[in-house]
């Protein structure tokens, strides 16, 4: 079962930017109940979408620079980058369908 691996400051330009994989990251924080709600769901869909869309997370408590620059204001916030560049932003916590309804055009 794959489940959606974490990212920090110090990896982000590898991992997301550099990729050439549709990355949706997930911007969260210990301290935050819908992202502890959301965290379970984005591991299933990491699981059954695999080969269509790579999850990461980034802790914004541990990781402010990141945050900063993609003016994370409140959590969770789901973005999704392609080529580097973010191409679907989605805010707050959401069903498992829901979540897979914004994404749709990365899972087809």
């Amino acid at each position: 079962m794959s489940t959606a691996l974490d990212v920090t400051d110090a990896t982000f330009t590898d991992q997301v930017l550099n990729s050439e994989d549709t990355i949706m990251v997930d911007f969260w924080a210990e301290w935050c109940g819908p992202c502890r709600a959301v965290s379970p769901i984005l591991d299933q869909i990491a699981s059954e979408h695999s080969s269509k869309i790579k999850i990461v997370k980034l802790n914004v408590d541990d990781n402010p620079e990141i945050a900063m620059k993609y003016q994370i204001t409140s959590i969770p916030a789901m973005k999704v980058f392609k080529g580097g560049e973010v191409v679907k932003t989605i805010i707050g916590a959401k069903p498992k369908p829901a979540i897979e309804a914004d994404l749709a055009e990365f899972l087809a």
